[in-house]
């Protein structure tokens, strides 16, 4: 799918130096959109986005920074996909989880109902559904059961408040465990797939939390990221919520099987963990994204995995770092708290 065109829009991406930031931003800045982007750099990395783009390093929790970019780009288009992507670990950092995810996003959302944006683009998550008979369709009732998931939908419900009172356009993804090129494999919390690869670099026994049955529809970026500019730009995605991933379910232990082949191991070596709360089974039907944008998921997980492997190789492994404000510890997975 080529890019589209978006002649003289003035594009905000948050979460840009990120792993799905920095595909958007790539993608958008391909066309003849001006595009600017801001990240604080807590997950992500000034490399993964090329010299030209502009890149401002500063935190969505910071109104007076965010309000001093609309003010000097006057953006037509906000692409909202900064947060701290940790389902399991939101229990645990309540207080961060809260500011980042949903505090953050509100300082954006009053400056784009002040600056008449056109649309704004907030990748919310599956997360929003909790722990219900899959597959999830956008006419589910949201039910979520971690901190992490109620900062979605509650940023999802402020989304439509400001469309109703002030007529701010919107349109809401809700992705699914995607995955591939340019995830941080250091990050031991979140990204399953990026987990095993940094584990099987090492050396180390894939980690896996439970007897592997849950299940999931993991979802390369390369999937993900056309879609998300087709809905940024589409009148018929105006003010509508889109389930975007993968159709096919696959269970956690068979994702480490798919993994350790992708690096030329037949019988790897895995390590039950007790199991955590999450949900066991999380996938979504696409039925509506397919109807109205079109949507095709192309990539197999195979391919994607084989893809993302001949990347990690190449970059190597990546320390692993605790997270820095870890709230509460009763709890935690002993293999979290060991990390501290």
């Amino acid at each position: 799918m080529q890019p589209q065109r978006t002649e003289h829009a003035r594009i905000l991406v948050t979460g840009a130096a990120g792993f799905l930031g920095s595909h958007l931003a790539r993608h958008l800045a391909a066309t003849d959109a001006s595009v600017v982007c801001l990240d604080d750099l807590s997950g992500g990395f000034k490399e993964n986005l090329p010299a030209e783009i502009p890149l401002i390093v500063g935190s969505i929790e910071d109104a007076s920074l965010i309000d001093r970019l609309f003010e000097e780009h006057r953006f037509t288009h906000v692409c909202h996909l900064a947060a701290y992507a940790a389902e399991g670990l939101s229990h645990f950092i309540r207080g961060f989880n809260y500011r980042n995810n949903l505090l953050g996003s509100i300082h954006l959302i009053n400056a784009a109902i002040r600056a008449r944006v056109q649309r704004f683009l907030f990748t919310s998550s599956i997360a929003v559904y909790g722990d219900q008979p899959a597959p999830v369709t956008e006419a589910t009732p949201p039910h979520p059961i971690d901190p992490y998931g109620i900062a979605k939908l509650a940023v999802e419900m402020d989304l439509q408040a400001a469309n109703a009172v002030f007529g701010l356009p919107y349109t809401i993804l809700r992705p699914h465990n995607v995955y591939g090129e340019g995830q941080n494999l250091g990050d031991a919390y979140r990204n399953v797939v990026g987990i095993f690869m940094n584990q099987l670099l090492q050396g180390r026994p894939l980690s896996i939390f439970g007897d592997g049955s849950q299940q999931r529809a993991f979802t390369h970026v390369d999937d993900f990221t056309p879609t998300a500019v087709k809905a940024l730009l589409s009148p018929l995605a105006k003010n509508q919520i889109f389930d975007i991933g993968s159709d096919d379910p696959r269970t956690v232990l068979e994702l480490a099987h798919i993994t350790a082949k992708a690096f030329g191991i037949t019988k790897p070596e895995i390590q039950f963990l007790p199991a955590r709360q999450e949900a066991h089974t999380a996938f979504s039907s696409h039925h509506k994204l397919k109807h109205m944008l079109n949507f095709q998921p192309r990539i197999s997980l195979e391919q994607g995995v084989v893809r993302m492997a001949a990347w990690a190789r190449a970059i190597g492994p990546r320390q692993t770092r605790p997270h820095a404000a870890i709230e509460i510890h009763e709890g935690l997975p002993p293999s979290w708290a060991a990390l501290s």
